[in-house]
């Protein structure tokens, strides 16, 4: 079988086509990369030409005017004086070319100096969006975009299906880009990609609680069941932890108090990071989630890990968590329920029990609005577990 040659500027990583093309030496000092490379974002070698050699145009066209910014423009020892506006005169200009990088060229000066240290969620997003502008506007100078190529961007999103929140995250992403490459440059932008209007709500649907009852059969159920994945179910069920974050999380993860109790320390690990600074928490365990990690800690198994069957690449599989634990669900919640529905439901249980909007948070791993919530360390354990109990003795899951 014959080698499939890639088209001109590109390579392939895991079926997907990549652009590639190197900085000419005389070039480099405008670059913090020698070479530009990013994700075309497909798999057809036809579509992954066009877009390569659109790219490839477009920097020849970008490193022209670089050249002949630098160069001896033809012609300068002809130049005519003119009459200046003070009535004097002056040397004529030449035509004068944007200080600003091209947005492919902000996204390389984005990634490589906020992207260290992030998941790879942080770049794929990134370019993403980035991609999206590009196919719908073309890639420009900064400058150069208008709030006529925002408008048409926002269009092409929507006509992509893209529902209103998508759109919010794809925006968020494309001005954070824009700006920190305007920033880093010491220029000011005044960027179309701000204020664009659209409906936020469209496409968007409503994240329910999974209500009281329907959490109770699925616990009995769990129960009746007693395996890793109705142990992961209940976890999650009377924690609120995000599925991520249980299906990450070390054994050793599971800590017995002084007096006897038990937290689930949620802590970032090589495997699984965390969603945000302040999703790292203790989160006492009661009632069935209790149960739940008696019977991990329980399990005969060498593996250092509580759930090793989402576990067994460098990165935790929450998405084929996801999967695996929706469609086991399915028969015993409301239609719209997911997982992530008992994040929802556990807010709602402790508001039911009166419980306090800033415990609430820190229990959940919310961020709490305001300056002063950043200072100390937090409520105490003891503290936690009152409500905790409290939730756990509202809906008497199992009993003592």
């Amino acid at each position: 079988m014959s080698k499939t040659i890639s088209p001109t500027f590109t390579f392939v990583k895991d079926g997907v086509f990549y652009f590639s093309r190197r900085i000419p030496k005389e070039l480099r000092r405008h670059y913090t990369s020698p070479r530009i490379a990013y994700s075309l974002r497909t798999r057809s070698a036809k579509v992954a030409d066009a877009r390569a050699r659109k790219a490839a145009d477009q920097l020849d066209e970008y490193w022209f005017h670089l050249r002949s910014k630098e160069a001896q423009f033809p012609g300068k020892h002809m130049l005519r004086l003119s009459p200046s506006a003070d009535g004097g005169t002056s040397l004529s200009q030449p035509v004068s070319v944007s200080s600003f990088v091209m947005l492919s060229e902000a996204l390389t000066l984005y990634l490589d100096q906020k992207g260290q240290g992030r998941p790879a969620t942080f770049q794929r997003a990134a370019e993403r969006a980035c991609a999206y502008v590009i196919d719908a506007c073309g890639d420009k100078h900064l400058d150069v975009y208008t709030k006529a190529d925002a408008n048409a961007f926002r269009d092409t999103l929507i006509a992509r299906g893209l529902a209103g929140s998508s759109l919010t995250r794809v925006f968020g992403t494309v001005r954070a880009v824009t700006n920190f490459a305007a920033s880093e440059q010491g220029l000011t932008l005044n960027n179309p990609f701000a204020g664009i209007y659209y409906d936020r709500d469209a496409g968007v649907s409503d994240r329910n609680a999974v209500p009281i009852d329907a959490l109770r059969l699925i616990q009995r159920r769990c129960r009746e069941v007693d395996d890793e994945l109705r142990w992961l179910i209940v976890l999650v069920s009377d924690t609120g932890l995000r599925l991520a974050e249980a299906a990450g999380l070390s054994r050793d993860d599971f800590v017995t108090q002084s007096d006897g109790s038990v937290v689930v320390r949620v802590q970032q690990h090589p495997w699984r990071r965390l969603k945000t600074k302040g999703s790292g928490r203790d989160v006492p365990l009661e009632g069935a989630a209790l149960w739940a990690a008696q019977r991990i800690l329980a399990a005969p198994t060498s593996s250092k890990l509580a759930f090793p069957r989402y576990n067994k690449t460098d990165t935790t599989n929450a998405n084929a968590a996801s999967a695996a634990l929706n469609k086991w669900m399915k028969e015993y919640v409301p239609e719209g329920c997911t997982m992530h529905s008992f994040r929802h439901a556990m807010r709602d249980r402790l508001r039911a029990v009166e419980c306090p909007a800033d415990i609430v948070d820190q229990i959940g791993g919310w961020q709490t609005e305001g300056v002063g919530h950043g200072y100390g360390s937090g409520y105490p354990m003891d503290v936690l577990r009152k409500w905790m109990k409290a939730v756990a003795w509202t809906d008497m899951v199992y009993g003592s």
